[in-house]
């Protein structure tokens, strides 16, 4: 059984259509391929010649689970382009709004599509027949983040209220204080979740990760900061390009980001969490050390761990939002076009997020570039697969099935909108 082929046709509990192909020869990983098959879905095409007051609402169509991510980056880097600074109580809201779509979207990976790997149920459906109480609070957790997103988005998909320069409308601050009792909750739920996270079952399983996120001097990132790796990197979004770049490869309809110097790199939860652990709140860090996680986090598996601990900050960072906030004299600022580029970045919950747009004298985008976290993370993952099961050949068919559809989801992968059921065959030579 020294040469084999892992064919992994659909991957489940992931958005969108993606599978995977693993060659061993010799007992030797010698290719491991994540194939996205996601039809191009155009969003930098089409923008082209529309307004730049359009991009909120347009990218917020991206993705469904975290449109907040694609609104603010799109709006930061318009009004970088413009001249334009959101600050006070706007730039608060927007943060608030980002850390309802971290809890929101953390709670679904944590508990909908992430336990059942580790606890053997295929599906969150088997799990809450066994475990109603430990899904239960991933939904409630989850309402609470969309809760947020309605109050200050105007609903919870596809936020309608946020523009270019702030919002349309901004809550009153007894609205805010609505959210007060439901934030206190989540914020002992979050903790039950990282204890909880904590006892489950990790392979030991560490990596060099070149890890690159935002980088903020006050504050954990969520809207802006300075881009920065562990192995030097300190740059402005408007750099970004000078050291990244994206590859077309046969197997993927996703482009591959690399860093031009040196190759592969990750972003998400465990690289915030390891560049920016000073900047958590000094509960989150002792609820992650209580949890077994030192300053830095070098194991995938248990990114689940890290997600709780984000969402333990996202719900402690809205309280103190909601209680000091007072609400703007006007719910945005004027925002007046020119012929320009402007770059800007966010964290999504799943990653660092990319986006560049230039525009003319009216305000009309002649040119749209936008990298999401899950193709910058595509050759990170394709390198961990190759490493995983290098390591693992003594596995079984369905254990080796089983760790691979794990080993992708802690990336909490986001394809598209869609949900398959895994196949896997294994061709022997």
């Amino acid at each position: 059984m020294k040469s084999r082929i892992i064919t992994v046709d659909y991957l489940a509990r992931v958005e969108g259509e993606g599978g995977l192909s693993i060659r061993i020869k010799d007992d030797k990983v010698v290719e491991a391929k994540l194939k996205i098959f996601e039809p191009p879905r155009f969003f930098e095409g089409f923008l082209r010649g529309r307004s730049f007051t359009e991009v909120p609402d347009i990218t917020a169509r991206i993705c469904g689970i975290c449109p907040v991510a694609y609104q603010m980056s799109s709006s930061h880097a318009m009004e970088t382009a413009c001249g334009v600074s959101v600050e006070g109580p706007l730039r608060d809201l927007r943060r608030l709004l980002y850390c309802g779509e971290w809890i929101e979207s953390h709670a679904l990976h944590i508990y909908m599509l992430h336990a059942p790997d580790f606890l053997g149920y295929q599906d969150a459906v088997q799990l809450a027949q066994d475990h109603p109480d430990v899904v239960n609070r991933g939904l409630q957790l989850k309402k609470v983040g969309n809760d947020i997103i309605t109050l200050v988005g105007g609903r919870e998909i596809h936020p309608i209220n946020p523009r270019v320069g702030g919002f349309y409308k901004v809550p009153a601050k007894k609205e805010l204080d609505t959210l007060t009792e439901r934030l206190k909750w989540a914020t002992e739920a979050a903790l039950e979740t990282i204890r909880w996270s904590a006892t489950l079952p990790f392979p030991d399983y560490e990596q060099d990760y070149e890890f690159v996120a935002l980088r903020h001097p006050d504050e954990y990132p969520l809207n802006d900061g300075r881009v920065v790796s562990n192995r030097g990197l300190d740059i402005s979004a408007e750099e970004f390009l000078d050291h990244f770049e994206e590859e077309q490869v046969k197997h993927s309809t996703s482009l591959h980001a690399r860093i031009k110097e040196r190759g592969e790199y990750l972003v998400g939860p465990m690289a915030r969490y390891s560049l920016n652990f000073d900047k958590l709140p000094a509960a989150a860090q002792e609820a992650a050390g209580e949890a077994g996680l030192g300053r830095v986090c070098t194991n995938p598996f248990k990114s689940i761990i890290v997600r709780g601990v984000e969402t333990l900050f996202a719900c402690l960072e809205a309280q103190r939002i909601i209680e000091a906030y007072q609400a703007p004299e006007s719910p945005c600022v004027e925002v007046k076009p020119r012929a320009a580029t402007g770059h800007w970045c966010t964290e999504a919950p799943r990653g660092l997020l990319y986006h560049r747009y230039q525009i003319d004298d009216n305000g009309d985008i002649k040119d749209a570039r936008i990298i999401p976290p899950t193709s910058q993370n595509q050759k990170a993952i394709e390198n961990d697969l190759s490493h995983f099961v290098g390591d693992n050949l003594h596995l079984s068919q369905d254990d080796l099935t089983w760790r691979c559809e794990q080993m992708v989801r802690n990336y909490d992968p986001c394809i598209s909108c869609s949900c398959h059921f895994l196949k896997l065959d294994i061709e022997r030579e």
